[in-house]
């Protein structure tokens, strides 16, 4: 059994997630994945080229897994639970969760210290909220010149209706004592080599605590997938996944700033414009990323799609940015020259894909289309390519060559 093809119960509360049903469908699916991939054995490493939960996605990497969703997926606004995209930093993930005993520690800077349980986190008010998870690094294989990486099309990312608790809330419940500076975040997953620094993330206090972080438990009305954070993980609205800590079993408030790898060495952009910096004068200054960009991308035709001269023909894309949300997106023909605004689909909130389309009736022909998003907060996307020496946070003007026959 695959608990997230099963269909939860809900109360007639706002079809909240009854938690008698949530334990029943994900303990199912703790067992059903306990043949996740990419694990450490007591011998070395052991490879499990399956992916029970994930089928039809591009395989980057299985060890740790890194797997891409197709753009035929970005055709619904919420992304399905088994098309989501993976991605893990260290080998050692999580392969099953025994929900009798997982326990979600908040510690540190506190009065007030917590063990909770998932029926806890039940009991708390539950909160809801439709978010693009987007991988720093999407759509690095177009950076020129190639940087290292995964080398990702435009498929690391997907949207969903995350659901849970605010990460506020369980502040307020450990009792923060004053002077809380940084909130630490980890996860299951664990490194294969004791050299190899453990995963752990950190967001300023007034973040942490801005009442739209959540832990959330639910994905799309169901348990998260094994293989993106099941029991639970935490969810940044706007920000980019490197946050995003999946299996979050341990949460720690600090009164002095944190330092590790993975926010001092890893995940940085150079504090210019736009993120930007040449192969030739690399920035001497960095930050930790964080906000996304705004940016839009055709979801159809696809690449090598053929469309019939004469036939109407639908251009379907999506839209997102970090939170201002989508004011318009306009698309270009003729390589550039001229630009129509588009038609928007269903406004899911701040945090979403928004959907755009426009109807085209195409001669025979050769055609260079181009589509640009602007955000409410006035921001519209670059013409050329961002580039960086980690490439991240692509989010220029996209190009889709069409043969029209």
């Amino acid at each position: 059994m695959k608990f997230q093809k099963n269909r939860l119960e809900h109360s007639k509360l706002g079809g909240e997630l009854d938690r008698r049903s949530f334990l029943k469908f994900a303990a199912a699916g703790a067992a059903a994945a306990s043949f996740a991939p990419s694990v450490w054995g007591e011998d070395g490493p052991v490879t499990l080229a399956k992916f029970p939960e994930k089928t039809g996605l591009i395989l980057l990497t299985d060890r740790p897994p890194q797997l891409e969703t197709p753009l035929k997926y970005f055709r619904t606004d919420l992304t399905p639970n088994d098309a989501m995209f993976v991605r893990w930093h260290l080998s050692g993930i999580p392969t099953s969760v025994d929900l009798e005993s997982f326990r979600l520690s908040i510690g540190g800077h506190v009065a007030n210290p917590l063990s909770l349980s998932m029926a806890d986190l039940q009991k708390l008010e539950q909160v809801s909220v439709v978010a693009v998870n987007q991988c720093s690094g999407n759509s690095r294989s177009f950076a020129e010149p190639r940087v290292p990486g995964g080398q990702w099309q435009n498929g690391a990312m997907g949207n969903a209706r995350w659901t849970g608790v605010r990460l506020r809330d369980l502040l307020a419940k450990a009792a923060v004592k004053n002077g809380a500076v940084d909130v630490t975040f980890q996860g299951l997953d664990r490194p294969a080599l004791p050299t190899t620094p453990a995963f752990v993330k950190s967001l300023e206090f007034e973040k942490a605590n801005d009442g739209e972080v959540i832990v959330a438990y639910a994905m799309n009305g169901q348990p998260l997938p094994m293989l993106n954070g099941f029991p639970i993980r935490l969810i940044v609205p706007g920000w980019f996944a490197t946050y995003w800590v999946k299996s979050l079993n341990q949460i720690n408030v600090l009164s002095e700033r944190f330092h590790n790898f993975w926010m001092d060495k890893a995940y940085r952009v150079p504090k210019t414009p736009e993120l930007e910096e040449s192969p030739g004068d690399l920035a001497k200054e960095t930050t930790p990323i964080s906000t996304m960009l705004v940016r839009s991308l055709f979801v159809r035709p696809e690449p090598g799609e053929h469309v019939a001269a004469g036939a109407l023909f639908d251009i379907d894309g999506i839209a997102f940015d970090g939170g201002s949300g989508i004011k318009k997106v306009e698309l270009s023909l003729d390589g550039g020259a001229s630009w129509i605004e588009t038609q928007l689909g269903e406004d899911l909130g701040k945090y979403s894909f928004r959907r755009w389309r426009h109807p085209w009736k195409p001669a025979a022909g050769k055609y260079t289309l181009k589509v640009r998003a602007t955000s409410n907060a006035g921001v519209t996307q670059r013409a050329e390519p961002n580039w960086n020496r980690s490439g991240y946070a692509r989010n220029n003007v996209e190009t889709l060559d069409v043969t029209v026959m």
